[in-house]
């Protein structure tokens, strides 16, 4: 993994904090994921950055050296990234992020039929924080985002937040795999497999799977950290389970079922500047949104027959 500039915010965000509980607030993140960035931070960088064993966090000597470059760099990266956002903004044009989630064709095609003419262009990353900073800082004018029950995105200035729908976050098997042949999977079930699982960072989504795991009293092994394709191909391979929105498309080889009890939720965000071109139609673009969201629920067959069992759904 390479050092970027996010690494720099982290540690500046500690220092400031003096204290890792802090900073993860004030970043919205967990203290445990926190501690896991600082730590892979630190073996990029190859030393201690702070002294965590006096109560607090205190910048090592290497750390200063650290900080100094960091908070000498960061100004000037923010200016530059400012300044080329006003470069790039243009009223015709309608730049787009998703993480990965059923609505982006859907935002997308709700956009070209309030702005007919604009040129509509869009991006995707797996975690919805660079996208929610990206939104701050003008490099786009929508995005689709999501987030957990008590790990929600925090409020953001000029960005407009707004939850669209929650649903069950579903189990991801080999298709070939025992627990495939059942209705619905308890989590307990699946304490003995091998996970394929999200980096624990970003925006906590390993975090909040390792919590729900340790209200079901098991730790699973996760010998894989993967992101899309490679952790769908690794449960394919039957080398590991994970887990999956409940609109996940099944494809060969893997199998959705729902988690007993629904353990977890997974809330689908749209978020637009409040600036941007898409505020005055916002009603409009989140009408059309969700239509095509209850459509993607209709054909996955997993959810759908999920929706039937449970009347009243998450979303």
């Amino acid at each position: 993994m390479d050092l970027e500039v996010r690494h720099l915010r982290v540690v500046c965000a500690i220092a400031e904090a003096k204290s890792l509980t802090r900073a993860a607030a004030s970043l919205s993140l967990t203290q445990p994921g926190l501690s896991a960035q600082l730590r892979r931070i630190e073996n990029m960088l190859g030393g201690s950055l702070f002294d965590r064993a006096r109560g607090g966090a205190v910048p090592t000597a290497f750390g200063e050296l650290v900080l100094a470059r960091a908070r000498a760099i960061l100004p000037g990266v923010d200016a530059l990234l400012a300044d080329t956002a006003r470069q790039q903004s243009d009223p015709g044009r309608v730049r787009v992020g998703s993480v990965g989630a059923p609505l982006l064709g859907h935002l997308v095609l709700a956009i070209r039929e309030v702005l007919p003419d604009a040129e509509v262009t869009a991006r995707c990353r797996y975690s919805s924080v660079p996208l929610l900073e990206d939104l701050a800082a003008g490099r786009l004018e929508a995005a689709v985002l999501g987030d957990h029950p008590e790990r929600e995105l925090p409020p953001t200035g000029g960005v407009v937040l707004t939850p669209l729908a929650t649903e069950p976050v579903f189990a991801l098997l080999p298709s070939a795999h025992p627990l495939a042949a059942q209705e619905e999977v308890g989590l307990e079930q699946l304490a003995r497999e091998d996970w394929a699982v999200p980096r624990p960072d970003g925006d906590g989504t390993r975090e909040y799977w390792s919590s729900a795991c340790a209200l079901a009293d098991h730790r699973p092994s996760t010998p894989y950290e993967a992101e899309g394709r490679p952790l769908l191909e690794l449960v394919r391979a039957g080398l590991a389970v994970s887990l999956c929105q409940a609109t996940f498309t099944e494809v060969p080889g893997v199998a959705v079922r729902p988690l007993a009890g629904t353990p977890l939720r997974y809330r689908h965000v749209l978020a637009w500047r409040s600036d941007g071109p898409l505020a005055a139609h916002s009603e409009e673009v989140l009408r059309r949104t969700l239509a095509g969201y209850l459509d993607s629920c209709a054909a996955s067959p997993a959810y759908a027959a999920w929706r039937r069992r449970n009347p009243a759904p998450c979303g």
